[in-house]
């Protein structure tokens, strides 16, 4: 029999690196074109703040609502952040990604019965998760960005957890990091990047 290798518990190391190194790119990318757009037409981009704060809605609603890493949205609240109201911006990106939520707690909820009798790892941890914090399991998963919290959303929906209940507790949790994730964007945005 083969002898797989052991990680020693570092397997986690590499995706965070990359995720964090493909943030500071795609943000530091998005800045610098919100900056050449300024440039080159020769106009400020403030007037197209309500634009901005839905394109962020939305992105946050979309990634939330699908299995994707959550890059997409982080990376663009950290730039709108760094542009625009950096508390606007993390108040529609909490409420999107809180919605978008929905989808994995809706598929929980209709498809229950097979998440509960298979219990897969990640499911059971999640289950037993909840089962001892309640909600509070909720809102501390939706505030960590690596953590993958579709499997969270499932669990909840099988539980029969009132939908109230979820959105609020993921809300809380998602508006929090969208708030860090807004204020750390325009630190080192403008920081790193200044003019």
């Amino acid at each position: 029999m083969e002898k797989r290798p052991e990680t020693g518990g570092k397997g986690w190391v590499r995706p965070v690196i990359i995720w964090g190194a493909s943030l500071l790119l795609f943000s530091g990318g998005l800045f610098y074109l919100f900056r050449f757009i300024e440039v080159f037409f020769e106009t400020s981009l403030a007037g197209f703040a309500p634009y901005a704060y839905g394109i962020v809605f939305v992105v946050a609603l979309l990634t939330a609502a699908t299995i994707i890493f959550p890059l997409p949205a982080t990376a663009v609240v950290a730039a709108a952040a760094a542009k625009w109201d950096p508390v606007i911006v993390a108040l529609v990106a909490g409420t999107g990604a809180a919605i978008g939520e929905l989808a994995g707690y809706y598929a929980g909820f209709f498809g229950g019965k097979v998440i509960l009798k298979e219990r897969r790892a990640g499911f059971g941890r999640a289950i037993d998760l909840m089962n001892r914090y309640g909600v509070w399991a909720i809102s501390f998963v939706a505030l960590i960005p690596v953590v993958l919290f579709d499997i969270v959303g499932l669990v909840a929906g099988a539980l029969r957890l009132p939908v109230w209940k979820f959105l609020l507790a993921t809300w809380v949790g998602r508006l929090a990091r969208a708030f860090f994730e807004a204020y750390i964007g325009v630190g080192f945005l403008r920081f790193i990047l200044p003019g």
